[in-house]
């Protein structure tokens, strides 16, 4: 037994040192993975929100209500109207706060929730001090209209992440506009992290530090003032092969933005591999610094527990061992006797003793071949086995591991989607007086609605873009930024000449697109425009009706003949519709009307929706929601959702 031990002892050291040298490469390719994804997530995690921010600010500097006031600051009415607008987008903000500041009078306008609402200047710059010199070197850029910058604003007592926008009215720049988001809060979500050895970083382009743990190593102001060196993620690491490594890290993550660089150098005097991975909207990268032997790469635990199964089998080996030993010395002679007399007896069946060098030896050794050759067949075709089943539980679980890649990107994708639909817009403006049926038939898909308000009036439309699923969810981002280029640039008040100025644009975006002839980018739209003051409806749409009840009648106003993007360019106008007290109006694109459904698999077709809305149209909006709903899913059966649905009813009080 104690050669035995021994002999253990002596396989299993140089089996050790490998094994530790194979832990050591899983838990580097471990940490580089792990570095990877976790960069990956913060910049996803990060990229959403602010380029929320960021989106809303422009929309905010870009307002023709802004562009107004700026060009007439003394106008009090356009004042007002600025005012009035620029609240509802403080509702949106992440942190409730914007501010606006004029390239003529310098005035400072803030507001938030920490301090009471006011239309005045909370004080004017002094482009000559330098707290102020970041409002001339926005106004100066020229590579972009618009940047991030983190700085502390002496007067307001405030350290945020500020988003400055430029406002123009043609070439002139008239203004900066834009929000700010608070910078404990910014740290605490997206930067603080309770992962031991894990170290998240926001960059500037530049390297200038943005964000991290240790709030003094944040350089602020860096639109204005290039960063300390103590303030650069360079500046961290040693001179030399480590600053290289950093700049040609940056160089290819702004490259190929999206995908993530990684490599190892020395941070706050350890050795840490830094992936990093770069945000072209926001002109950030962001930064994981992770310590390989801090970080929780390999579960302990699971360590803890190969250990000591490798300690509980080289104790079973060396029972097994000093029991092989009788086994294979003493019970040999003994079982050479008992085989002979049951095989004299005509028993084959019986273990036969390790082969001799005499005649029984002989005997032994044929009959030991001939078990060997079927033990080594029945071997070789279960390692056969084993491998194809391997082989194949792989690739089932490389499946397993895209089909979720893919559920998790669509699922996100549905998310960003209904972010950006206005629900919280029409539940403010119109309270329980509307209701939306949005049902995508692949979680995304090609239609949406829109919601625009301007002083006592509003603007409802739905909108069909061609195709559904993924392609369709895409067609929507232009159908969107076309419809909102055409509000920004003629209002709300001309349906139909914001259909055909969306017409136009959409035609500009895809005439230098090779896209095959069986892709289709039309889109049916639908706008009503309502002016509460004025108590009148004008409609005008695109292969897509307005239906109107009051419970007695059903009365229908046809959209033009022809999509928008069409082959052929379609001729829209505006229709005047009569307000009635007690009246409901429907928006609703082709998917609700198409279903099919029934015994014969017929689509609803607008006779029958014609007489839902009918029987339906006196009841109060939430009601009506769940019965219509209620009603096409009924029809449906089992039958598949044919394409989105999007149903948008409202009531004029």
């Amino acid at each position: 037994m104690l050669a035995l031990a021994l002999a253990c002892l002596l396989a299993l050291l140089p089996a050790v040192l490998i094994g530790w040298q194979v832990l050591d490469g899983v838990r580097n390719y471990f940490g580089e993975s792990y570095a990877r994804n976790y960069t990956q997530l913060k910049r996803q995690s990060i990229l959403a929100p602010v380029a929320r921010e960021l989106a809303l600010s422009l929309r905010l500097a870009d307002s023709v209500v802004t562009r107004q006031w700026l060009l007439d600051e003394g106008n009090p009415a356009k004042k007002a109207l600025f005012f009035e607008e620029a609240e509802g987008y403080r509702k949106d903000f992440r942190d409730h706060a914007y501010f606006l500041v004029s390239a003529g009078s310098q005035y400072f306008y803030f507001n938030d929730n920490a301090k009471p609402f006011s239309s005045e200047p909370r004080y004017t710059l002094n482009l000559s001090q330098e707290k102020d010199a970041w409002f001339a070197s926005t106004l100066n850029q020229t590579e972009s209209d618009h940047n991030i910058n983190v700085n502390h604003d002496v007067e307001l007592q405030t350290t945020k992440v500020w988003f400055n926008v430029i406002v123009r009215s043609g070439e002139r720049k008239i203004g900066v506009a834009g929000a700010g988001l608070d910078l404990s809060g910014f740290l605490k979500d997206f930067i603080t992290t309770s992962d031991p050895g894990v170290t998240p970083l926001i960059l500037t382009a530049a390297g200038a530090i943005q964000a991290h743990p240790n709030r003094q190593l944040i350089a602020t102001n860096t639109a204005v003032q290039r960063a300390d060196l103590a303030q650069t993620l360079a500046g961290q690491l040693p001179a030399g092969v480590q600053r290289d490594a950093l700049a040609a890290a940056m160089a290819q993550a702004v490259a190929q933005p999206g995908e993530v660089s990684s490599f190892q150098a020395t941070l706050d005097g350890k050795a840490q591999l830094l992936a990093l991975s770069y945000i072209p909207q926001l002109q950030w990268h962001i930064v994981t610094a992770v310590d390989l032997k801090a970080a929780q790469v390999i579960d302990q635990g699971w360590l803890r527990t190969v250990i000591a199964a490798l300690v509980v089998v080289l104790g079973v080996l060396l029972l097994v061992f000093g029991y092989a030993v009788e086994k294979l010395v003493l019970n040999p002679v003994r079982k050479l006797q008992r085989s002979a007399s049951a095989m004299a007896q005509g028993d084959f069946s019986v273990s036969l003793p390790p082969a001799s060098q005499d005649e029984l030896g002989d005997l032994s050794r044929a009959f030991g071949i001939m078990a060997s050759q079927i033990r080594s067949n029945t071997e070789q075709l279960e390692h056969k086995v084993q491998a194809r089943t391997l082989d194949l539980e792989e690739a089932n679980r490389d499946m397993q591991r895209a089909h979720q890649q893919i559920n998790d990107s669509i699922d996100y994708a549905s998310l960003i989607q209904q972010a950006t639909l206005p629900s919280q817009q029409l539940m403010q403006v119109l309270g329980a007086q509307q209701f939306v049926l949005w049902r995508p038939r692949d979680v995304v898909g090609g239609d949406f609605y829109v919601f625009r308000t301007e002083g006592p009036r509003y603007l409802l439309g739905v909108v069909d873009c061609a195709g559904h699923g993924v392609p369709g969810a895409l067609m929507t981002m232009l159908a969107r930024s076309a419809l909102d280029h055409a509000m920004a640039h003629i209002g709300i008040t001309a349906p139909a000449a914001l259909l055909s100025h969306t017409d136009a644009t959409m035609r500009a975006m895809l005439q230098h697109s090779e896209l095959p002839r069986a892709i289709a980018t039309s889109m049916d739209v639908g706008l009503a425009c309502v002016d509460r003051e004025a108590r009148t409806l004008c409609y005008a749409g695109a292969k897509i009706s307005l239906y109107w009840s009051d419970g007695q009648t059903v009365h229908e106003v046809k959209g033009g003949r022809r999509a928008l993007g069409d082959r052929r360019q379609g001729n829209y106008t505006d229709t005047q519709v009569e307000i009635l007290s007690g009246a409901t109006y429907y928006l609703t694109t082709d998917g609700f009307l198409d279903q099919a459904g029934g015994e014969q698999g017929y689509g609803f077709g607008d006779t029958r929706f014609a007489q839902l809305l009918l029987q339906h149209a006196r009841l109060p909006m939430e009601q009506q929601a769940s019965a219509l709903d209620q009603v096409l899913e009924t029809y449906r059966g089992d039958y598949p959702q044919r394409d989105d649905i999007t149903l948008l009813s409202f009531r004029i009080a």
